[in-house]
Parts: structure tokens; C-alpha cells; sequence
């Protein structure tokens, strides 16, 4: 076979894929376009205003947050993670034994020593 032959047999195979992206990308583009078309533009004073919830606001939007909340985000994404890790071990249990049972008790030792750390520390305090 020569690389022609190759690349049409290629192509052949994933021209559904290839179809579906292209109508999927194209149907994006052609709504954000008929809508942006279609939209009604009555530029008052009114309208551009900002608001909160259908209200005035009251304070600037950009007040810095405390540490501590990205501190307790990132501790429930790490925790969370670890219980994304646990199905796929479940799953695969009576293959992997006793091996696979004492490697998944040692990383979730690994998780309890960061979370007593963490809560010695005050990372888990919410005030």
C-alpha cells in the first residue's frame, strides 16, 4: 500500500469523528452569530448599568478574600481526588488482593496524616 492508500484508509475511518466536530463547531459558530444578528440594541443608560441580583450594588466587586477560603478549596479538591482514586480500585479489588489492599491502605494513611496535619494547623477552621 502506498502512503496515499494509508491516508485515504485513514481518513475513511475517522470521518465520522471528523464530521461531528466540524457540526459541532460550526453549529457554535453560527449560533453565536445568528443570536449576536438577531439581539435587540437599545444602549440606555439603564441597561449598561451594573447590578447585583436585580439590585444596586453597594461595594466594589473586587474586595479581596481571605487566604484561608482557597486554603479550604484546595483541601477539598485534594480529599475529593483521593475519593475519584477509590472507584477504579474498587472496581479492580479481587484482582488486584492482597497487594492491591495494602497499597490502597497506605495512601489512605497518606490522606489521614495530611488531614490531621491540616487540622492541627487550623487550615479546616472556617472563621
Amino acid at each position: 500500500m502506498s502512503g496515499i492508500e494509508l491516508l485515504l484508509e485513514y481518513l475513511t475511518k475517522y470521518f465520522p469523528i471528523l464530521l461531528f466536530i466540524f457540526i459541532a463547531l460550526a453549529f457554535g459558530l453560527v449560533t453565536l452569530l445568528l443570536s449576536y444578528l438577531v439581539q435587540p440594541k437599545y444602549p440606555e443608560p439603564e441597561k449598561l448599568s451594573a447590578y447585583e441580583c436585580g439590585s444596586e450594588p453597594f461595594s466594589d466587586a473586587r474586595m479581596p478574600f481571605p487566604v484561608r477560603y482557597y486554603i479550604f478549596a484546595m483541601l477539598f479538591v485534594i480529599f475529593d481526588i483521593e475519593v475519584i482514586f477509590l472507584y477504579p480500585w474498587a472496581v479492580t479489588f479481587e484482582k488486584l488482593g492482597l497487594i492491591g489492599l495494602v497499597e490502597m491502605l497506605i495512601f489512605i494513611a497518606l490522606f489521614v496524616v495530611a488531614y490531621v496535619y491540616a487540622w492541627r494547623k487550623g487550615a479546616l477552621e472556617w472563621d
